[in-house]
């Protein structure tokens, strides 16, 4: 049970971890900055450093609660002004975005879960084994 939990971790975390370098390219300010973003050139670097520091957390089961809250703090905005597909006019866009929009929705429901119960793996496992006698 306890690789099951570390390995959701990861997993869960990766998209967080990998993609962090692209939010300091210009070009990526510059798409925020079109779709709306306040100071896109300060907010897209430090919504970097935020979703690093929560996916880096969670990975690595270390204050994990709070990965979730900086995953969860990263992800509502992002998913406001970067997948407003209600916005789009081409209908590809739009499934296209409402698409991104609903992946979100789903990553931020599992922040949700890490941000309530963590990712205690041993201790997880212990109720597991107590409750499961």
């Amino acid at each position: 049970m306890k690789y099951l939990l570390i390995t959701g971790r990861i997993l869960f975390s990766l998209i967080f971890l990998l993609t962090v370098v692209s939010h300091f390219n210009q070009e990526t300010i510059d798409y925020a900055a079109a779709q709306g973003v306040p100071a896109a050139s300060f907010l897209v670097p430090f919504s970097a450093v935020i979703a690093f520091i929560g996916g880096l957390c969670i990975a690595i089961g270390y204050r994990t609660k709070t990965g979730g809250l900086l995953i969860l703090i990263f992800l509502v905005p992002v998913t406001i002004y970067m997948h407003a597909f209600w916005k789009e006019t081409d209908p590809m866009k739009k499934k296209m975005q409402m698409g991104n929009f609903m992946k979100n929705v789903s990553l931020m429901g599992a922040a949700l879960l890490i941000t309530c119960f963590g990712g205690e793996s041993l201790e997880s496992e212990k109720n597991y084994k107590n409750n499961n006698k």
